[in-house]
């Protein structure tokens, strides 16, 4: 009942938080120079044909009237018409939103199933050769480029090895699976569509490792200092004096004792994933929320750069809320 109770008050905060980033980001977009309905109309357009269109879009009205007319739709479900697609922001986020999930849940998994084994290793032999690659490897995540990394991955295995596709979701020739996640690589197996799953996966290898490299990195190191505190306690000692078997002790009593801060960074990283994936997907032409956002902010486009920016802070929020929740079960003593 508390946890309910704390869940709502949660949910609650969440109020004052889009009406900050709503009007921040409403705010520097406007203040961005330009002109949408110059963008829309074309430069050949005369004036009075500029005009028109901007008295239609409501651009013409004051910057406070325009942000009380957009936050009166977004109180009924309507984030704008795209600039640029001419069709709803949330039609064409509910089309971006699956390839920027399915991007960033691989991404994670590859965090946190590479992270989290390597973390331990590193922290049970800890100064060891293991451990120091380790510490290589997470160095050159945090330190290297995205942009940099993504360029030098499509460079090796797809133009000099042609190992791995350097574009897209899908071969040309193939068609999607029938949707019903919007995520290619859950609806080809529910379809029973091999050659679209492997396809699939083997065209989201290389953004997912691209996204995913800086934060493997960090979990990694967090993994490994959280169990290395861990493993100096006293009742660790007691355990191993008890006769438990060492994989008993590094598993059941270390590493979930450890994992509160390897959860909060993991739950931060998916927040930071969908919201950072922008140039990963420019990068590889991976058609999510991302490589849209940008095409908008090409185009001067505010509704479809406000609606990805309140996709993403919603994202963050659940996230966090989340996260907390988690460590009510990880650690019994926390209470709501």
């Amino acid at each position: 009942m508390r946890l309910l109770r704390y869940i709502a008050k949660r949910l609650l905060h969440l109020i004052p938080v889009l009406l900050g980033v709503t009007a921040l980001v409403f705010v520097i977009s406007h203040a961005i120079p330009g002109d949408p309905a110059r963008m829309m109309a074309g430069q050949k357009a005369s004036r009075e044909a500029v005009e028109n269109l901007r008295r239609s879009m409501g651009l013409d009205r004051p910057l406070h009237e325009q942000y009380l007319r957009y936050m009166w739709g977004l109180l009924h479900g309507d984030l704008g018409r795209s600039v640029r697609s001419q069709r709803p922001v949330a039609e064409d986020l509910k089309d971006f939103f699956p390839a920027t999930l399915e991007l960033t849940l691989a991404s994670m998994s590859l965090c946190l199933v590479v992270g989290l084994p390597l973390g331990i290793l590193s922290a049970v032999r800890r100064n060891r050769p293991v451990d120091h690659a380790s510490r290589v490897f997470s160095v050159c995540g945090v330190s290297m480029p995205v942009f940099w990394l993504g360029l030098m991955l499509l460079l090796l295995f797809y133009r000099n090895l042609q190992w791995l596709p350097g574009s897209g979701r899908l071969d040309v020739g193939l068609d999607p699976p029938a949707s019903v996640t919007g995520l290619y690589l859950v609806d080809a197996l529910l379809e029973g569509n091999g050659p679209v799953f492997f396809n699939a996966l083997s065209h989201i290898i290389l953004p997912a490792f691209c996204l995913s490299y800086v934060y493997l990195a960090v979990i990694t190191r967090i993994v490994r200092s959280s169990m290395i505190a861990v493993m100096e306690q006293d009742y660790v000692t007691t355990a191993r004096a008890n006769g438990l078997a060492e994989a008993v002790v590094i598993l059941k009593h270390c590493l979930k004792n450890s994992l509160i801060p390897t959860v909060t960074i993991a739950g931060l990283s998916v927040g930071e994933l969908l919201g950072g994936a922008i140039l990963t997907e420019t990068i590889f032409d991976w058609p999510g929320m991302g490589k849209y956002v940008v095409d908008s902010v090409n185009f001067l486009d505010f509704p479809a750069i406000m609606g990805f920016t309140l996709v993403v802070s919603l994202s963050y929020v659940f996230i966090n809320l989340t996260v907390d929740v988690i460590y009510a079960f990880l650690n019994p003593q926390i209470r709501y």
